[in-house]
């Protein structure tokens, strides 16, 4: 929505390798939160999540490929411009990244690994990548747990750390930079089998919530910013019932005013609501995501948007201040959407 009669945009990732277009890009209308979609983009191979730069200038995109590379794009109002050639990675199947002191950090997947490239002045990227810091470990999950498995990094809210998420080892580890590599600075246990996937943090910079994959759950976290120590206090189950297979939980936000949480779970096609009661969640109930296997979810003006992979849409959701229930409002076609953004 509008504030001060500027536009906002959003910015939409795609798997092309299943049909998406590439990089999609968006206008929020005001007053409804409905997207219209303004223009798209194919120059990159799956790029599968997406992060903008701090001035909403620069727009930088995984390419979720076994090869693994990170590209950047200059936002020029409804146009996104190629800025240099995409920067292999020397790691498999990136699925995030995030922007922290000077570098974009990925989460790679694959290889199990966070990677750092440096950000110049202008924006660009730097031609390789300054260093990498390889996970080890393993979980009891026979297939999915053979070896580590990083899927999300992202800066702390002081700014202070950059923390990853890794599903294959049941933990989340605290890191900075050295020289531009990655360097470890302590690592956090979960409970075993429970695939940390993403995680959120509430806007008192004081917690943060942990949605598992490889069960339905999210882990409550208390979020140490001086010592850069995440405290794991109790887990709560993101369904009111055992689903009948795989639940496959994907995407969590916390509401700006830090009253709800809300995670997405792509077996059963959901949208949960947390309310946030202390160092506890509560489940209040769960809602359908519109549409069919949601990866990602944000939170913009209001509204909580889901990126519904297999169905190919993002929908939309007014969400009722009282409850945090979110109701649905509307959905955009965009083949194999994977992450959806806000400036």
């Amino acid at each position: 929505m509008a504030e001060g009669g500027r536009r906002h945009r959003a910015f939409i990732g795609s798997f092309t390798a299943a049909g998406g277009p590439g990089l999609v890009t968006a206008e929020v209308r005001p007053g409804t939160g409905a997207l219209v979609l303004t223009g798209s983009l194919g120059t990159v191979p799956d790029p599968s999540y997406l992060a903008l730069s701090p001035d909403g200038t620069m727009l930088y995109a995984v390419s979720e490929t076994a090869e693994g590379a990170v590209a950047a794009y200059r936002v020029r109002g409804d146009k996104l411009e190629p800025a240099g050639p995409p920067v292999p990675l020397d790691a498999g199947g990136p699925t995030h990244l995030g922007l922290y002191a000077g570098h974009v950090l990925t989460a790679d997947y694959g290889s199990g690994s966070v990677t750092a490239v440096p950000v110049r002045p202008d924006g660009t990227l730097a031609t390789a990548p300054s260093g990498q810091l390889r996970h080890t470990g393993s979980g009891p999950h026979d297939r999915r747990q053979r070896g580590p498995h990083a899927h999300q990094v992202q800066a702390d809210p002081s700014g202070r750390w950059a923390v990853s998420v890794d599903l294959g080892t049941d933990s989340v580890r605290v890191c900075t930079l050295d020289g531009g590599a990655p360097v470890l600075h302590r690592e956090i246990a979960l409970r075993p089998g429970s695939g940390p996937r993403h995680l959120a943090f509430h806007p008192d910079g004081e917690h943060a919530y942990v949605v598992n994959e490889l069960t339905p759950t999210v882990t409550v976290c208390r979020w140490d910013a001086a010592g850069g120590s995440l405290k794991p206090l109790t887990e709560v189950m993101a369904l009111p019932g055992a689903p009948a297979g795989d639940a496959y939980p994907s995407g969590i936000v916390a509401s700006p005013d830090g009253r709800f949480v809300w995670t997405a779970t792509r077996g059963e096609d959901v949208l949960s609501v947390f309310r946030v009661e202390g160092d506890a969640l509560r489940l209040i109930g769960t809602v359908p995501c519109g549409g069919h296997w949601p990866r990602a979810l944000a939170e913009h003006g209001g509204y909580l948007y889901a990126a519904n992979e297999r169905s190919g849409d993002v929908t939309w959701f007014a969400i009722d201040e009282p409850t945090g229930l979110p109701r649905y409002d509307g959905s955009v076609k965009v083949p194999a959407a994977s992450c959806v953004i806000f400036d």
